[in-house]
């Protein structure tokens, strides 16, 4: 039996081996980084890229060089490459909004996001599609620690977004609220660096950590406010200050009330 067996089996192999050498260089380069999508998402996402992409990242993500300069790749002020970046950058700047551009010499904020849940997967999917990149995070703050967070969000971030993650202003660009964010998009960001913000790697911020970092912002979002009134969260020390306004304005109204009955 396993004699005669041996002969059919080497040649379903060799027609096997044949058939994926007969296929389209293309063909097979792109199931190869894209893995099992659906090839027809990737052409939606070929589709919407050519129209709202190409313009500043070039012609299959190989990147736009400056007017007037030769050759392609990463440019200050146009479209970087962006073969490599992976389903993660990608989904990053088309989920919160930061691109596409009207024009490339803007300063990418958060806006509101152009394209339906399906043709931001198409897109995610081409991009991801061009060559081997990293994935989108899967980040579980419920494991985390807030008061941890709280530590590391504070030594790393609060410098640009505030503790309580409202947000602020840096030179030449504007460090975003991040209540918006959802926790895929915060550890995007961490791992990406978008503009100015340093990119952190798992040696320098654990996924462990990071999912500590997300369940602070998190609550920072929605804090549970033991005292009552709130004051916009901006911390003891204004509290305080306020505290002591309104106590003086009472006081003085209370002195100034006695003083007229006295006399």
């Amino acid at each position: 039996m396993s004699r005669r067996a041996g002969p059919a089996a080497a040649g379903i192999v060799a027609v096997l081996a044949l058939a994926l050498l007969l296929l389209p260089n293309g063909a097979s380069g792109r199931a190869g980084r894209a893995g099992a999508i659906d090839p027809s998402l990737i052409d939606r996402g070929a589709s919407l890229y050519a129209a709202n992409c190409s313009q500043c990242h070039g012609t299959n993500g190989a990147g736009k060089s400056a007017p007037g300069e030769s050759g392609i790749g990463d440019v200050a002020g146009i479209g970087p490459s962006l073969r490599g970046v992976g389903a993660l950058a990608a989904d990053f700047y088309l989920s919160t909004g930061y691109m596409p551009l009207q024009h490339p010499y803007d300063q990418p904020r958060r806006s509101r996001v152009l394209f339906s849940k399906h043709d931001l997967r198409a897109l995610v999917a081409y991009v991801a599609s061009l060559a081997p990149g990293p994935a989108v995070p899967s980040p579980n703050p419920a494991r985390g620690s807030v008061s941890a967070g709280m530590s590391l969000f504070a030594e790393n971030c609060a410098g640009c977004h505030q503790i309580s993650g409202a947000g602020g202003y840096v030179p030449d660009s504007v460090a975003p609220r991040l209540g918006p964010d959802s926790p895929r998009q915060i550890a995007e960001a961490v791992r990406i660096g978008p503009n100015l913000m340093p990119r952190f790697s798992r040696s320098l911020l654990s996924d462990r950590q990071l999912d500590s970092v997300i369940a602070y912002v998190q609550y920072t979002d929605a804090p549970y406010d033991r005292g009552g009134w709130s004051l916009g969260h901006v911390g003891p020390v204004p509290e305080g200050l306020v505290a002591w306004f309104v106590a003086g304005v009472v006081l003085v109204g209370v002195t100034l009330t006695v003083g007229r009955r006295l006399t």
